[in-house]
């Protein structure tokens, strides 16, 4: 059966000139759902009514193409896991059916992740679906739901290990302790991370163009960051025991001696000492290129913790540390919370540092037991 035999609906054709054109041996049938809406005296909308398309409408070119593949949603940890996981049970994991969908978060909620985990992961995972067949999320909100009131522990936040300034000098010193690249990297990344109270991926993503060096401090331009939208500038003051300026500019000069002026702060250093350029990161690097990952970060801040022989209270270290560290320090030497939420940046009216740190510092200062004269009981 040719073409101009068959009955079209919806489809449309390409003519001699290239041209997406409707077949037209029938009228063309209207093209109306339960949201359109009509004035008195229109006409029905049919399929010939729409716009004709030509090649040119249809392609996106290299450079778009490009930027979109280092962008993959499909390629995230969250997407990965996810795939396997269908793998193992038979079921097709893109596009997935929404029942596949809602039976993967009860997955996710079996092994107790923390709810906003699953509500990242499963939202990361939906992402990644082709447009128009994104599956529906109503039934695996309603099982998270059910989830949250059943498991209230999933509910909790843990908090890193706060890297407070008795922690963070001995992780610098050591990382500058045997004089290799790395460590002169890392220890201004440690300085840097403190006194901006950065986030990793903040840190990692900070340029050279970004640093304006002033008296006995530093001017960073900030283009945005989770809770701004807009431009910053941000005024950081070296301190004597941090030594921000003279370390993050031992690091700046050492590149420049490789002829590194311009790009990311804090990228990859080889094992010859060198550091990474665009040839050699271009086989291993496809995504990030030059700037580290934030992961990365978060292992280096491990490393030198561990390094160092530092123990902590039982909570977690990570890269999160070091601004949580600076943010206690300022809580436990009386700032306000104003001057936290400013220093951190956190978004105005944000609840995090007055919980997270004023609260906590003003309770140990002030605990009301201390009034309690201590029980001798060797004296029983």
């Amino acid at each position: 059966m040719s073409v101009q035999d068959e009955q079209v609906y919806d489809a449309e054709i390409v003519d001699d000139e290239g041209v997406l054109a409707l077949v037209d041996d029938e009228p063309p049938p209207p093209l109306v759902d339960h949201d359109t809406v009509l004035y008195p005296g229109q006409d029905l909308p049919t399929a010939a009514d729409g716009p004709q398309y030509s090649e040119r409408d249809l392609y996106v070119s290299d450079e778009t193409a490009a930027i979109l593949a280092d962008t993959d949603p499909t390629t995230t940890g969250p997407m990965k896991a996810f795939t396997e996981w269908c793998g193992r049970h038979g079921r097709v994991a893109v596009p997935c059916t929404t029942a596949t969908y809602t039976e993967y978060s009860r997955h996710l909620m079996s092994r107790g992740l923390k709810v906003t985990t699953i509500k990242n992961y499963m939202s990361l995972i939906k992402t990644a679906m082709p447009p128009g067949k994104k599956p529906d999320n109503s039934l695996y909100l309603r099982l998270l739901e059910n989830y949250r009131k059943g498991n209230k522990r999933a509910l909790r936040t843990r908090r890193s290990f706060p890297i407070r300034l008795p922690y963070l000098i001995p992780m610098m010193e050591k990382a500058e302790a045997d004089g290799r690249p790395i460590g002169f990297r890392d220890s201004a990344m440690l300085a840097f991370g403190y006194r901006f109270l950065g986030r990793s991926i903040e840190d990692a993503n900070l340029e050279i163009e970004d640093l304006t060096f002033i008296d006995n401090g530093l001017l960073v331009w900030l283009p945005e960051d989770k809770t701004h939208d807009e431009e910053q500038n941000l005024v950081l003051m070296d301190r004597p025991d941090i030594q921000l300026v003279p370390r993050l500019n031992r690091w700046l000069e050492y590149m420049a001696d490789q002829g590194i002026t311009s790009g990311p702060v804090f990228r990859h250093v080889l094992r010859s000492g060198k550091v990474a350029t665009a040839e050699t990161r271009a086989k291993t690097a496809k995504v990030r290129g030059l700037h580290l990952r934030g992961q990365t970060i978060n292992d280096r801040v491990k490393h030198w913790f561990d390094a160092a022989g530092l123990v902590t209270d039982g909570r977690h270290v990570s890269s999160q540390g070091v601004r949580a560290g600076a943010a206690t320090d300022l809580a436990q030497n009386e700032a306000t919370d104003e001057e936290l939420e400013r220093a951190g940046r956190w978004r105005p009216g944000s609840r995090v540092p007055r919980t997270v740190y004023v609260r906590p510092a003003q309770a140990e200062r002030n605990d009301p037991f201390v009034k309690i004269p201590v029980h001798n009981l060797a004296a029983e």
